[in-house]
């Protein structure tokens, strides 16, 4: 068939499927392989010449004619190519951004794990009056009242015990930190 690109292309604009379809059996290996070469990647430059030929009916519809159809087929993939790079980019820009994020939340589960490490080895140096007492009062989450029912003991000896604790731990944080 001898009909010139231009003439399928303004036919295929209009609907003619036929058309269209010599078009892209003249054209697909032109597209894949400019693809290709602008890639680098075959899958990507198979995946770009499939979504290229997928959107041409539609981008037929907005050619002018000024050019001949092989030039603006080309612009097409070219553009066609920027647009991916432009994803990729923005999805490698967005990807590196939940690395960092998930690295500072990687980093912030392991101090909060160190320090409760800290915290669980440092109650074990505390007497098991007082061990009795915070695990009561902050892991339990009882009332200082409440903890003294239960421990048989004053509202207020609760209150030292507590005071007690946050002496030694702090006393322990030191030493530790020596």
């Amino acid at each position: 068939m001898d009909t010139p690109d231009e003439t399928l292309a303004s036919a295929a604009a209009q609907g003619d499927r036929t058309a269209f379809a010599v078009l892209i059996g003249r054209h697909y290996d032109r597209v894949f392989g400019l693809a290709f070469r602008l890639t680098g990647n075959r899958a990507e430059a198979e995946d770009l010449a499939q979504d290229i030929c997928a959107a041409l009916p539609s981008k037929l519809r907005h050619w002018r004619g000024e050019a001949r159809f092989t030039t603006w087929l080309y612009r097409v993939v070219v553009n066609a190519t920027h647009d991916l790079r432009r994803r990729q980019s923005t999805r490698s820009r967005a990807a590196a951004g939940w690395g960092d994020w998930e690295l500072a939340r990687q980093d912030e589960i392991a101090t909060e794990a160190a320090a409760l490490d800290w915290l669980n080895e440092a109650m074990t140096r505390l007497t098991p009056e007082l061990r009795d007492t915070v695990a009561l009062v902050l892991g339990e989450e009882m009332t200082q009242s409440e903890a003294g029912q239960v421990l048989g003991l004053s509202e207020g000896t609760i209150a030292w015990r507590m005071s007690e604790v946050k002496k030694r731990l702090r006393a322990l944080a030191r030493e530790d930190a020596k």
